[in-house]
């Protein structure tokens, strides 16, 4: 049954943070919330991540596509999501901007942002993000705890970033998540995967304006494969930045000519850091 969360007692409080809920780096930290601790709220994903071989506790769609963006960023070190914010700073911040604070029988609840992100940039080596629906900032509420995040952030020096579905062009989202469940993959033959990669640069040399599809359904054809498995090993190479392009680009729309040989690991990703 929907709706069915009212919030935390002291000691379920207590209870996460021994369990180190909101604490460690990397594959050792653990998020302050997990899909099961509201699995009755609507839809949450779990799944693993290239960063850490861990799993990841997404709340909604909208923080799973945010996800899957910042996971493909190679700028991207660590992502630690569901982060909670100290109560003692969020409940002073929300009385200083004369606003409510969120409490449950007295208890003044925990706070969090959606990700705390670690980037290989020393001029912003951290950042939060706030995954929010754009019909949830009319809400009065959600503006005003979106006001005191804002607020806890800056006292931290550490930037922060709203981001609604908006923010998201759906290329991006079907490019990651059309990409994703490839770059996941263990094992693959790297033998395999070097003959492909030399068989699709020929063909993109040959046809610089032909979309990749039609190449991957030309070349099934010519060597009497089966359908789909040369565009399998074409989506092993492009998750793997074997070759790079344009992620604002729909994947179903690029021609050999929006393909370039990763030389040097880098480029290619979105930047939602920016702005």
């Amino acid at each position: 049954m929907a709706g069915t969360f009212k919030g935390l007692s002291q000691q379920q409080i207590d209870k996460r943070l021994r369990e180190g809920r909101g604490q460690g780096n990397g594959p050792e930290y653990k998020p302050f919330i997990y899909t099961r601790d509201v699995s009755s709220l609507g839809r949450s994903h779990r799944l693993p991540g290239s960063r850490c071989p861990r799993l990841y506790h997404l709340l909604s769609d909208l923080e799973l596509a945010v996800f899957l963006m910042l996971d493909w960023s190679l700028k991207v070190l660590d992502i630690r999501e569901q982060y909670p914010l100290r109560p003692e700073d969020t409940v002073r911040i929300a009385r200083d901007l004369g606003i409510p604070h969120a409490s449950f029988k007295g208890t003044p609840q925990v706070l969090s942002s959606d990700f705390l992100v670690d980037f290989d940039n020393p001029d912003m080596p951290m950042m939060a993000f706030q995954a929010k629906y754009s019909t949830d900032l009319r809400k009065p509420e959600t503006i005003e705890r979106l006001m005191l995040e804002k607020r806890y952030w800056e006292e931290k020096g550490i930037p922060w970033k709203l981001l609604s579905e908006k923010e998201l062009s759906r290329p991006v989202q079907d490019n990651i998540q059309w990409l994703y469940p490839a770059s996941a993959e263990k094992d693959v033959p790297l033998d395999e995967l070097h003959h492909y990669q030399s068989l699709f640069v020929k063909e993109f040399e040959q046809n610089p304006n032909m979309l990749l599809t039609t190449i991957s359904q030309r070349l099934d054809m010519a060597y009497n494969l089966q359908a789909g498995h040369t565009l399998y090993w074409l989506r092993q190479l492009l998750a793997r930045r074997v070759f790079m392009f344009d992620i604002n680009l729909s994947y179903r729309k690029l021609t050999s000519a929006d393909i370039r040989l990763n030389r040097h690991n880098d480029g290619g990703e979105v930047d939602i850091a920016s702005g």
